[in-house]
């Protein structure tokens, strides 16, 4: 099924593109930006399953990077970007290899990748796409722990700076730098293989490899978050959903993402207050991306997790306002939901469908359930799920009180800031 065409998501390049380089103009920058967003997982997957080598491998794709910004302002942009980008890389990696006497086996396939400089780009079926899957499955293999699994994936697969998955996971450039070799090291040392599991296997190890997107999705799409992450986990489910289609969870992980994300530029006013789903103005949705979401959901055929938030997130993405999304269906849906992921999270959020659906009262005593189990004790967006429910309950004076509560708790000023707002409205 064919999709709506829409703009990209990413919006920055590998970090080698945005190096500064004399003489390297806005257009020839703007061009490799471009350029950079597919080739450079492209280079770096397919040196990786040549040369072993993911140092020399993602080294070998930022040179060539910055060779490009070198000199494609004077000689133009070529014909073929992700080509040339592919070919000077190969070129150097060749370089390396000879000038380390790495064995001739080495030597020898890598000289018989195909020079691309002057022929199209490898079809999505062929082993350069089959490479960057195969990528995917090395970065997420449950040797390694969760947040080295996120790291290496937006360095080795994104080209997302070091220093920015530093800041990601708040940490300093230094420690994520050893992260990283440290990852790369455990990979070497325990053999995990470069490759795509089948079977039971790759049951097993797809939810891994999901749960990694969604971690980057949420660590970007939160208040205080880089949209730049949120960017990548969206442009990384489109691609393992093209690579996968028949993975039901695939598409269901990026109809829930596409749903999200449609709603990013309306989510704060002109001021940068945060605005909740009910005060955000539904015209700057972006359409597009909830066609592509339904589009993406309509081919789901199992009820998993990722299923039930994306058939959750198109109630309110297809709604024409927040009274008239559909709240049974959706609080039947966190019904299913937690009987298949119980979570504290997913608790609270049944409870909010409940007191939409049925009435503020069944909301507080869901919420009570929810709390009985410990898991939301000092959990400040618990208070403000209460404050809320209190609040379509009448008792406003009590209502603002729990929200000053959960802004005091709260540790985004963004959020903090939107507390304090509905408590004001409650009292004035």
């Amino acid at each position: 099924m064919s999709t709506p065409q829409r703009r990209p998501v990413r919006t920055q390049a590998p970090a080698g593109a945005h190096r500064n380089v004399t003489g390297a103009t806005g257009a020839a920058a703007e061009a490799v930006a471009a350029a950079s967003v597919e080739a450079y997982p492209r280079i770096v997957a397919t040196l990786i399953r040549v040369t072993g080598d993911w140092a020399l491998a993602e080294d070998c794709a930022q040179e060539a990077l910055t060779v490009a910004l070198e000199r494609w302002p004077a000689d133009g942009v070529p014909n073929n970007p992700g080509g040339w980008l592919m070919t000077v890389a190969r070129n150097r990696a060749l370089d390396v290899l000879r000038r380390a006497t790495v064995e001739r086996r080495k030597l020898h396939d890598l000289a018989l990748l195909t020079p691309v400089d002057a022929q199209p780009e490898p079809g999505m079926g062929e082993d350069v796409v089959d490479d960057r899957l195969r990528l995917i499955f090395t970065c997420c293999h449950p040797a390694l722990a969760i947040e080295a699994r996120v790291a290496l994936t937006l360095r080795t697969v994104c080209g997302v700076p070091t220093a920015d998955i530093a800041r990601l996971l708040l940490v300093n450039e230094s420690t994520m730098t050893r992260r990283l070799t440290r990852a790369r090291t455990r990979i070497a040392q325990a053999g995990i293989p470069y490759r795509v599991p089948s079977g039971p296997a790759l049951t097993e190890r797809l939810p891994g490899v999901l749960a990694v997107l969604y971690l980057l999705f949420t660590r970007g799409y939160v208040a205080d978050g880089e949209p730049a992450f949120a960017d990548e986990a969206v442009r990384l489910a489109r691609l393992l959903d093209q690579l996968m289609p028949e993975q039901s969870e695939v598409a269901a992980l990026l109809a829930l993402f596409l749903f999200q994300h449609s709603r990013r530029d309306a989510r704060r006013d002109a001021a940068g207050a945060l605005l909740t789903l009910q005060r955000q103005d539904r015209d700057r949705w972006d359409r597009a991306a909830i066609a592509e979401g339904l589009a993406a959901l309509a081919r789901v055929r199992h009820d998993g997790p990722y299923a039930w938030q994306a058939r959750i997130a198109a109630c309110h993405a297809t709604a024409a306002s927040a009274d008239e999304a559909d709240w049974p269906t959706i609080a039947r849906a966190y019904d299913a939901l937690i009987g298949i992921r119980p979570s504290p999270v997913i608790a609270l959020n049944r409870a909010v469908a409940h007191g939409y659906a049925y009435g503020p009262v069944a909301g507080l005593g869901l919420l009570e359930a929810a709390r009985a189990g410990g898991g939301l004790d000092g959990n400040p967006l618990a208070v403000a799920v209460e404050a809320d429910l209190v609040a379509r309950q009448g008792d406003r004076r009590r209502a603002a009180g729990l929200f000053r509560e959960a802004a005091a708790a709260v540790g985004s000023t963004v959020e903090r800031r939107a507390l304090l707002d509905r408590a004001d409205e409650l009292t004035r």
